[in-house]
């Protein structure tokens, strides 16, 4: 049966086995996968594939051991907290800080995997669909399609389609979903929500904005990376910008961005759940606010609670202190740990490949990456 959606959702549970037979005979596919599973024989990986019947079962199958991988070799570990603060048969929004553009809803995925909970749908641009094989694998991977490089009128109708989808997906699905609080990650982990999404988030009800947002469960999620691998990418980034202010990010950028956050080595991540924020929606109606007024006091809520529950790193004080030329921490980490993040610094420098390489403000964009979330967490704590 059509639905107005069929576009942009991920595929139903009977549209998984032929979706993944399709992904089987796709060539590029089979040898990214041969990449992550080395040890197994493509006619095994398709055998495998084969056996799948839902999205769930695939995810659980065949994309989480891949990601127990990760968590052994490329993390101190993976904590998930917070789960106390939600009702486990309850449909959420989750909105979350944006680090890694594969992993952060990834690794979401896989500690309620391991609480024999529903996996989450998944919001994903459609600028990293660079083959047709990817958006293929999303889809059936829980993915939802998010549209980019739209005009005027048709980001309008797009950011309708995209609210009433998510409206039907918390309602009728009752699917909760995860949501980036910003289009992109944000280079310099200065976390805060666009009022711009919340706007879209209110177009599909029927014009109370709060009262909307009161019925998608909204859900802050708290991220925190010891380490992010492509924090040598993004300064590369912000240095290119910088010098060119047309510079655009090519498809094969993304493609890099994405196996080097896969992996590369993360530390200590943790994953922290602030439940849900109706309460605080409901304080929000009742200050007598205007239209303009309202999605600023949301996305200053939702940013409140994610800077709240960083956990805050021995790296990110040391950044901050190095940043502001202060010695405000300096009692909290060991002149060891000091030395060998400065090494890493410089490592990470060394991996950029400029013509015109300014080291000085290449090292004040990667300070600044680890010490902007402390600076929010001294914020948002003291108020």
């Amino acid at each position: 049966m059509k639905s107005k959606f069929d576009e942009i959702r991920c595929y139903s549970d009977d549209e998984i086995p032929a979706a993944l037979e399709r992904l089987s005979s796709e060539k590029q596919f089979m040898k990214v996968v041969s990449t992550v599973y080395p040890l197994l024989p493509k006619e095994v990986i398709k055998q495998r594939l084969a056996g799948f019947n839902t999205a769930y079962e695939f995810q659980k199958g065949f994309i989480y051991p891949f990601l127990q991988h990760i968590e052994a070799n490329l993390t101190r570990g993976i904590a998930f907290r917070g789960v106390e603060n939600i009702d486990v048969d309850t449909p959420y929004l989750y909105i979350s800080n944006h680090r890694d553009i594969i992993l952060d809803s990834a690794l979401l995925c896989a500690k309620l995997i391991e609480r024999n909970m529903n996996t989450v749908e998944i919001a994903i641009g459609d600028n990293l669909l660079v083959f047709p094989w990817i958006e293929e694998l999303v889809r059936v991977n829980k993915s939802f399609i998010v549209r980019r490089g739209l005009n005027v009128r048709q980001v309008l109708e797009s950011s309708r389609l995209l609210s009433e989808y998510i409206a039907y997906t918390i309602a009728e699905k009752k699917q909760s979903i995860w949501l980036a609080q910003r289009e992109g990650r944000a280079k310099d982990a200065d976390d805060r929500t666009q009022e711009s999404l919340l706007k879209m988030l209110g177009m599909s009800g029927s014009g109370d904005f709060i009262e909307t947002l009161l019925n998608l469960n909204i859900c802050p999620l708290t991220i925190s990376y010891e380490f992010d691998p492509c924090d040598y990418l993004k300064a590369k980034e912000f240095q290119q910008k910088r010098d060119n202010p047309d510079y655009k990010k090519q498809p094969q950028d993304d493609l890099i961005n994405m196996q080097t956050g896969v992996m590369g080595y993360k530390g200590e991540v943790v994953y922290t759940l602030a439940g849900s924020i109706n309460a605080g929606l409901e304080k929000i109606a009742e200050a007598g606010l205007n239209k303009k007024e309202l999605p600023t006091a949301v996305a200053e809520l939702i940013d409140r609670k994610i800077h709240s529950n960083y956990v805050i790193f021995a790296i990110n004080k040391i950044a901050y202190d190095l940043l502001t030329g202060t010695n405000d921490f300096a009692n909290e980490y060991s002149v060891i740990e000091k030395l060998n993040f400065e090494s890493y610094l410089a490592k990470q420098i060394e991996k950029i490949d400029l013509p015109d390489k300014d080291v000085d403000f290449l090292m004040r964009k990667l300070l600044e990456m680890y010490a902007n979330p402390l600076k929010n967490y001294i914020k948002a704590t003291s108020v």
